[in-house]
C-alpha cells in the first residue's frame, strides 16, 4: 500500500489525513504549526517536524494548502517538501490555486522527474470529514489511476482533463456555489422583507427546481445567523477573484461571476473575511441598510 506524505492539516487537510489513516495507508504529516497536527499523531499518523521530511520515503506528497503562491513556497523552497522525494513519486496538489500555477508546478515536478497531478476539492469541512469530497483532477491518465483508490479514501475522484484542468473544474465549481449563495441570500432577504416567514420559505423550495445542498446547508446558517467557517470568506474570494483574471485571460465577459467576486470583495472589505461565505447575506443586508445577521 502507498506510503503518504501530506502537507497542510487545518480545516481541511485534517480529516482528509484522518479517513487515510482509516483507509489503512502510512501517513506522515507536516503543518507550519506543528500543534495543529499533534492531533493526528494519536490517530497514526507520523509527525513530521522538518518539511524536508515529509517526502522522505514516500509514494505521494499531497499538498493542502491555502493558495498557489504558499504550494510553491513549500513544495519548491530550498529543502522544501520535494527536495527528498525519490524519483516518479507521484505530487498531488489538492489546494485550490490558479490554472497557471498547476501547470507551471507539473513541468517543474517533470523536470525534477515526478508525477504530477492537480486535484482540488469540493465538499467544505463536512465533507472531508465523511470522506464524501468532490475530486476533481488534471493530469496523466496513468498517473491518475495509480492515485484513484488513494484519492477514493477521500472522495469520489475525476479524471477531467491534463494538468491544470483539475483547478479549471474547481474554478467552475466556486463560480456556482458563490453565485448560488449570492442568491439564496437574496432570495432569503426577499422573503423576509415581504413578510414570508424565510425558514417556511426554504422549506417549500426543498424538493424542487431551487433545491440545492447550498440552500439546505448555508441557507440554514444564514436562517440561524451561524456563520463560523466551513468556509471563509475571504477563501472564496480567492477562488472567485481567480475565476475571474482567468476569464479575462480568455478574453470572456462573465458578468455575474464579476458581480458576485465584488459582493464577496465588500464583505471582506467590511470585515467578515474570517465568517463563513454563507455570511454574504451580511453584505446584502448592508447594501439594504438593514439590521445584520
Amino acid at each position: 500500500m502507498m506510503r503518504i506524505g501530506f502537507v497542510g492539516t487545518g480545516i481541511m487537510g485534517a480529516p482528509m489525513v484522518l479517513n487515510l489513516l482509516k483507509a489503512g495507508y502510512s501517513v506522515k504529516v507536516w503543518n507550519r504549526s506543528a500543534s495543529k497536527a499533534e492531533k493526528l499523531r494519536a490517530a497514526g499518523a507520523e509527525l513530521s517536524l522538518q518539511l524536508q521530511e515529509v517526502g522522505t520515503d514516500v509514494d505521494v506528497l499531497i499538498c493542502m494548502l491555502s493558495d498557489g503562491k504558499t504550494c510553491d513556497e513549500v513544495l519548491f523552497s530550498e529543502n522544501g517538501a520535494v527536495s527528498k522525494l525519490k524519483q516518479n513519486t507521484y505530487v498531488v496538489v489538492m489546494s485550490s490555486i490558479p490554472v497557471e500555477t498547476a501547470q507551471a508546478q507539473q513541468q517543474k515536478c517533470q523536470a525534477l522527474g515526478l508525477n504530477y497531478l492537480d486535484a482540488p476539492v469540493s465538499g467544505g469541512e463536512k465533507g472531508a470529514i465523511e470522506g464524501t469530497l468532490a475530486i476533481m483532477a488534471g493530469g496523466d491518465p496513468e498517473h491518475f489511476e495509480q492515485v484513484k483508490a488513494m484519492l477514493s479514501s477521500m472522495g469520489r475522484p475525476v479524471l477531467v482533463g491534463p494538468a491544470g484542468c483539475g483547478e479549471l473544474s474547481k474554478l467552475v465549481n466556486q463560480m456556482i456555489v458563490a453565485s448560488t449563495i449570492a442568491t439564496v441570500s437574496e432570495g432569503l432577504l426577499l422573503a423576509q422583507q415581504g413578510g414570508a416567514d424565510p425558514a417556511k420559505v426554504k422549506e417549500a423550495l426543498s424538493g424542487g427546481f431551487a433545491d440545492s445542498p447550498i440552500l439546505q446547508q448555508h441557507g440554514q446558517r444564514m436562517l440561524n445567523a451561524q456563520f463560523q467557517p466551513g468556509g471563509a470568506a475571504k477563501t472564496q474570494l480567492k477562488d472567485t477573484q481567480t475565476a475571474v483574471n482567468y476569464a479575462q485571460s480568455l478574453d470572456l465577459n462573465l458578468p455575474v461571476i464579476s458581480l458576485v467576486n465584488q459582493l464577496f470583495a465588500y464583505l471582506v472589505e467590511a470585515g467578515d473575511g474570517d465568517l463563513d461565505h454563507s455570511s454574504l447575506i451580511r453584505q446584502i443586508q448592508r447594501l439594504n441598510h438593514l439590521e445584520l445577521s
